[in-house]
């Protein structure tokens, strides 16, 4: 996890799992090895910066356990602090959710934001979407480019390993044109159920009207 970008990343993952619910720091690392599995290999030593830069900014607190002034004590108080996300903390996560640009749908950062889509308003999720399918797209462009030059002068094994690649970005795209379509009927069918109430609250008042200018 470098750079800028991954520390975004990894802001966006920490504090959406704490909304959820508080947490101490090895649960908090063992969701994110096991829900977000581009964190698998996610250790204390990227964490931790993360969680003392998110403290730093008030966007979230340690709750640290009462315990007797021990050795002991000392030694198992830091893996017993619980993290919860404070109200600036449920404000920066909410406008991390509405980002929809690149870093949205890249392979880094694609994986982090779908895991949080229930929070996600849906013209942002449709927007990550449809972002993540148009660079999946250009990937397949340049794969089977690629395969065309190369498929004369690589052994079996490469040209094998080349398309096991291509296939799996095709995957890929079928399951996004899949979401893409769900979301887009779930728009629909929200916007008609909008319109019929709408339609419903002015028919009403029109009815309610319609007397009074009958008895003037």
């Amino acid at each position: 996890m470098g750079g800028r970008k991954g520390s975004g990343v990894l802001e966006l993952a920490v504090l959406g799992l704490l909304h959820e619910s508080p947490m101490h720091g090895y649960e908090l690392r063992k969701r994110l090895n096991v829900v977000l599995g581009m964190f698998r290999a996610l250790s204390y030593g990227s964490l931790y910066p993360c969680l003392k830069q998110l403290l730093a900014k008030g966007l979230i607190v340690e709750d640290r356990p009462e315990e007797p002034n021990t050795a002991l004590a000392l030694q198992s108080r830091r893996s017993k602090i619980v993290y919860k996300l404070t109200a600036d903390g449920k404000e920066r996560l909410q406008q991390l959710l509405t980002e929809a640009g690149p870093a949205a749908w890249e392979d880094e950062g694609f994986g982090v934001h779908f895991a949080f889509f229930s929070h996600t308003r849906a013209d942002v999720r449709l927007r990550i979407l449809e972002g993540r399918r148009s660079r999946l797209e250009e990937r397949l462009e340049s794969v089977r480019s690629a395969l065309a030059r190369t498929r004369e002068r690589v052994d079996s094994y490469t040209l094998e390993l080349q398309n096991h690649g291509l296939e799996s970005v095709e995957r890929e795209v079928r399951w996004l044109n899949e979401l893409i379509g769900r979301e887009r009927a779930e728009q629909e069918q929200e916007q008609a159920r909008a319109a019929k109430a709408d339609n419903s609250v002015s028919n009403a008042k029109q009815t309610q009207d319609t007397p009074r200018e009958q008895g003037r």
